[in-house]
């Protein structure tokens, strides 16, 4: 009894205490809700939760800079995979080859359009947008200027479409198809296939790259000049 005392006691002295400090020194795990007194780790280090393990802060060392890089080389990516054949097709004599926009827009008539528009969207205006919205919330915060108009708002929808953003899903689907078709007919890869494997590996790294803390840190509380 003694140390569940001793345990209560304890827990409400942190409650206190954290309900007393400012929101800003604040930070709550998305995962699990677990309230923390903020301590600013240094690049190269990590702030965890210790309740679910989720990172909560890993600075980088001009990260920002990167991740714009990446950005850019994905937006490029993407333009260049939805116009470039993806892969051809030989069976019986004939052959065809489509692009990834051709394959998205492949049932345009009926009630199929809504279809083929939510596909493209998924898997190509969705990304493009997201890293559109990077490169245009990051650039000022790296070059030390003030955050761009609704930069916060920017931030937040870029966040918030990214269940949305299927690029990957995409893959997955087309790796499964591609072992089925490759049975019945000859195959062959176009640029854009390479194109979207590079644009799938360096979306997934930019996500786990980025320290989302820091980017809203950099919004809401810009460096004085």
């Amino acid at each position: 009894m003694f140390y569940l005392t001793a345990a209560i006691q304890c827990a409400m002295a942190t409650a206190t205490r954290l309900s007393d400090a400012p929101l800003e020194e604040l930070i709550i795990c998305p995962v699990c809700d677990a309230t923390y007194q903020l301590d600013r780790p240094k690049a190269g280090e990590r702030a965890i939760c210790t309740r679910c393990h989720h990172v909560l802060i890993a600075p980088r060392y001009k990260a920002g800079m990167q991740i714009i890089a990446i950005s850019v080389a994905v937006v490029v990516l993407i333009i260049a995979a939805s116009l470039f054949p993806f892969l051809a097709i030989s069976a019986a004599g004939r052959s065809n080859a489509v692009s990834i926009l051709d394959a998205a827009l492949s049932f345009t008539e009926g009630p199929m359009l809504v279809l083929a528009l939510l596909t493209a969207a998924l898997i190509i205006f969705v990304p493009l947008l997201r890293m559109m919205l990077t490169i245009y919330v990051l650039v000022p915060v790296v070059l030390d200027r003030p955050a761009a108009r609704y930069a916060i708002r920017a931030f937040r929808l870029s966040e918030a479409l990214k269940p949305w953003s299927m690029a990957e899903i995409f893959a997955l689907g087309c790796a499964v198809a591609l072992v089925k078709v490759a049975g019945l007919a000859t195959v062959t890869f176009g640029p854009a296939f390479w194109m979207f494997g590079v644009l799938v590996v360096l979306v997934i790294f930019q996500d786990s790259y980025m320290c989302k803390w820091s980017v809203w840190n950099s919004l809401e509380h810009p460096k004085k000049r």
